[in-house]
């Protein structure tokens, strides 16, 4: 087909739908150049917290060498919901580095993620916040875009109870918990970790829907379901345009 010869309105949906159709698919493993992402869970589950640490270990290949400390902020209300970060239930090469702030409010929340996302001395950010508090609108979602893109610190910020409201990450998931695997040597022990998990917005990968597992050594996913975004979800990322163990227990 020669576009030169097309409406130049109908050439770039042509040109869209070939793009489109050499998207990759997520995978475990596979380096991913969005640094910034969220999760939005409930607030009855450790899922979005115990995910957001199952993706950055993925994504980062943390090793033992890796001695950099890493932030966790909440919110008071994420804080209220979903309990303290529970160190011994935290993968033992992370317990002893974490830096764990509380803040009152949303606002504070927003200042101590963004002055952690400027110390390049952080290996990763987590941040829990409840809910869709003003002070999370699209210019504070913006902001911590660009200081993700400017200073080179993921994060993967939590989003508890929350609505899919504007927002700039690069990667959005919903996810849930899952049944997990009975073990293979003691059918009473806990199995591993598992999440439903729903990509439903990404600037690099086809949305798709997972089962994850994470056995304390690697992330695993079943093979993906893709699904097509969700028809009147309020999510307007494309309009931004950024410059150039691992089991969770909560107290």
């Amino acid at each position: 087909m020669d576009l030169a010869s097309l409406p130049s309105s109908l050439a770039g949906v042509v040109r869209g739908l070939g793009a489109s159709a050499h998207v990759a698919r997520w995978q475990p493993g596979v380096p991913a150049p969005c640094r910034h992402g969220e999760i939005f869970a409930s607030m009855g589950e450790a899922s979005g917290a115990g995910l957001a640490l199952a993706l950055a270990r993925d994504a980062l290949a943390l090793g033992p060498d890796d001695q950099r400390a890493w932030l966790w902020v909440q919110d008071k209300a994420a804080l209220r919901l979903s309990g303290r970060p529970y160190r011994p239930g935290l993968p033992t090469p992370l317990r002893h580095r974490l830096i764990h702030v509380a803040a009152e409010k949303p606002e504070d929340a927003l200042f101590a993620l963004e002055e952690g996302l400027r110390c390049r001395d952080l290996a990763f950010v987590i941040g829990e916040i409840a809910g869709n508090p003003r002070a999370l609108d699209f210019t504070a979602s913006r902001r911590l875009s660009l200081a993700v893109e400017k200073h080179g610190v993921p994060l993967w910020l939590v989003r508890l109870d929350a609505r899919r409201d504007l927002g700039s990450a690069r990667m959005r998931w919903q996810v849930e918990a899952a049944p997990s695997p009975p073990p293979r040597w003691n059918p009473q022990a806990p199995g591993a970790a598992s999440w439903r998990a729903e990509l439903f917005r990404s600037h690099t990968f086809q949305p798709g829907q997972w089962t994850l597992r994470d056995d304390g050594l690697s992330l695993a996913a079943d093979q993906p379901a893709i699904i097509d975004p969700t028809p009147g979800t309020p999510d307007h990322g494309d309009l931004v345009h950024a410059p150039g163990g691992r089991s969770l227990a909560a107290s």
